[in-house]
C-alpha cells in the first residue's frame, strides 16, 4: 500500500518516521526540506508538493497547524484533490474546527475521495515513544483500513463516530487537559508556597481523589512555549464550538487567559 504524509512538524515528523520504520511505502512533503530529509533517512521518499503525494498514495495523512493550512493542502491549486485518485483516503490529524472537517469531507466526496478526522493526543514525546492515542471519526471500514498506519505510533485507537466526531472529541479533550493544568498549577502553588516539598505533595495528590495524569510529576513536567500557542489555538476552537452549540465554557475561557502561567 502506497501512503503519504504531509506536515512534518514537531509531532507529524515522528508519526511519519514510525510509518516509514513500520515498513510502509511512504512519500512525505513539508514546505521545509530539513524535516523531509530527516524522515527520508528512515526510509521514506520525498515529494515535491502535496499533489505529488496524492498522485500515487492510497492513504494520505495530514498533520498541519490550522484550518487555513489544512484547506490549502486539500483544496489548493497544487493540493491533494487536484491529483488524488478515486478511492483514496485523506486522514486529518490536525486540530481544526468541526465545520472545516465537514466541509472538506463533502468536497472530497465529490472527487470520490474519503476524508476522515483522526486527531491525536500525546504530543512529540508520545510520537517518539509510540504511545499516541487516536480519536477517529469516519466510516468504520475506512477507519479499519487506516488502522495499521495508526498502530505504528500507538495502540489506543478509538472510533468515536462519523466524520467530524474525532475533532469534537479532541476539543473536549483539550478543554479538560487545560482545566486540569489550571487545577494542578493552583494546588501545587498553594502547597509549595506553604512550605511543602513538591515531591511529597505530588504523592499526596496521586494517592487521593485529586489524582490526574496532568498532576502526576507536575514539578518535572515541561511542555515548552510552543505548547502554549497550540493550547491557545485549541481552546479558541473549543470556545467557538461551545458558542455554536449554545453552551458556556467558563473554565476553558479562564484557562486560556492563564496559559502563560499554567502550561509547565
Amino acid at each position: 500500500m502506497k501512503t503519504g504524509f504531509i506536515g512534518l512538524g514537531m509531532q507529524g515528523k515522528y508519526l511519519a518516521v514510525n510509518i516509514a520504520q513500520g515498513g510502509f511505502d511512504l512519500k512525505v512533503f513539508d514546505v521545509r526540506v530539513g524535516p523531509m530529509e530527516e524522515v527520508a533517512a528512515t526510509g521514506a521518499r520525498m515529494a515535491t508538493s502535496c499533489s505529488d503525494v496524492a498522485a500515487e498514495a492510497e492513504i494520505i495523512q495530514v498533520c498541519v497547524l490550522n484550518d487555513e493550512q489544512l484547506e490549502n493542502v486539500v483544496l489548493g491549486s497544487d493540493g491533494l484533490l487536484s491529483t488524488a485518485q478515486p478511492g483514496a483516503i485523506i486522514v486529518v490529524h490536525s486540530t481544526v474546527g468541526p465545520s472545516t472537517i465537514e466541509n472538506l469531507a463533502a468536497k472530497s466526496e465529490r472527487h470520490a475521495v474519503s476524508l476522515i478526522d483522526a486527531p491525536v493526543s500525546g504530543s512529540e514525546i508520545g510520537a517518539k515513544n509510540k504511545t499516541m492515542s487516536y480519536m477517529v471519526g469516519g466510516p468504520r471500514a475506512i477507519v479499519d483500513k487506516c488502522r495499521p498506519l495508526f498502530e505504528t505510533s500507538g495502540q489506543k485507537i478509538q472510533h468515536v463516530g462519523d466524520v467530524g466526531a474525532g475533532i469534537r472529541a479532541k476539543l473536549a479533550h483539550q478543554i479538560i487537559i487545560s482545566i486540569n493544568m489550571m487545577a494542578a498549577y493552583e494546588g501545587m502553588r498553594l502547597g509549595t508556597t506553604s512550605g511543602l516539598e513538591a515531591e511529597v505533595l505530588e504523592q499526596v495528590i496521586n494517592d487521593g481523589m485529586a489524582q490526574s495524569k496532568m498532576a502526576d510529576n507536575w514539578s518535572s513536567r515541561a511542555f515548552g512555549s510552543h505548547s502554549r500557542k497550540v493550547f491557545y489555538k485549541d481552546l479558541e476552537l473549543g470556545l467557538k464550538y461551545a458558542n455554536e452549540l449554545g453552551i458556556t465554557a467558563p473554565g476553558a475561557a479562564l484557562a486560556q487567559q492563564m496559559l502563560d502561567k499554567i502550561v509547565p
